[in-house]
């Protein structure tokens, strides 16, 4: 099989942030001198990377990784290949700078079409924009149909079908569907690999190629910043928490104060 999974690199959760003076953007440039490290893959992404390794595992072939990034996002792609991926793609020009899902998913649904593919493997969200839409988009764009937030999946090769399961309130939905699909991946569908020495190693064998936006067959205008359908108005730090309340004296006066407190000063009653 041929499967894909596109990925991203983003700012570890515990990494400090910084805003730009403008507001309108995450200050990387800053980050980057007070941060010993960075940048990391999208844990997410890390469960669509070991879904497309555990398949070729099973029924053979081969799996790409792809992502759109600047210079530093070829590390998150070794790391991918050190996993067990056997070849890396990375879109890579300055007109990809400031894209927002809809031109991310643009560039790589072009990039996807010059490939074989019968699965496509994503992440369920980014953990720097939440937005949990780049697979749906590439979905769309690639005309292929999409099951998200997934949690298990049964691939039936030989007849080009899979089917897909995921948490609802109160059970679990399963859903069959035709391949080739997009599939965007959750905590509980398995359980990432670490790399090891040995795949370290071969990783730096392994093919990484890059495609800037001509090699992809896009314009300028329709990619990045100049194609982007969101604009950031403002960026700022969610406002600080309040210091607690401690209720003193005996439990049942103590209840009654709790009640009260919540229905006159918290209004949640």
């Amino acid at each position: 099989m041929n499967i894909i999974a596109c990925i991203k690199q983003v700012p570890a959760s515990d990494a400090v942030i910084k805003i730009t003076q403008d507001e309108k953007a995450v200050d990387l440039a800053e980050m980057e001198k007070i941060n010993a490290k960075l940048y990391i893959v999208n844990p997410y992404d890390e469960f669509a990377v070991e879904e497309a390794v555990r398949t070729k595992e099973k029924f053979g072939g081969e799996v790409t990784v792809i992502t759109v990034g600047a210079d530093k996002a070829a590390e998150a792609l070794r790391t991918c290949l050190a996993m067990g991926a056997d070849k890396a793609i990375h879109l890579k020009d300055t007109a990809f700078e400031g894209a927002d899902s809809y031109t991310t998913a643009l560039a790589l649904s072009e990039a996807i079409k010059k490939l074989q593919y019968d699965v496509i493997f994503f992440g369920k969200q980014a953990i720097d924009d939440d937005l949990a839409a780049v697979g749906i988009y590439v979905a769309e764009l690639l005309g292929l149909p999409h099951v998200g937030l997934i949690n298990k999946l049964e691939i039936d090769a030989a007849n080009k079908k899979a089917i897909a399961q995921r948490p609802i309130e109160g059970g679990i939905e399963k859903i069959e569907t035709t391949l080739p699909a997009v599939f965007t991946c959750q905590k509980g569908l398995n359980e990432p690999r670490y790399a090891s020495l040995p795949g370290i190693m071969k990783a730096k064998s392994k093919p990484l190629q890059e495609m800037n936006l001509s090699a992809i067959g896009l314009k300028a205008e329709d990619v990045g910043k100049m194609g982007a359908k969101i604009k950031a108005e403002k960026v700022t730090f969610p406002p600080k928490r309040s210091g607690g309340k401690k209720i003193e004296g005996e439990p049942a006066q103590a209840a009654k104060e709790l009640v009260r407190l919540l229905k006159e000063e918290a209004k949640v009653l």
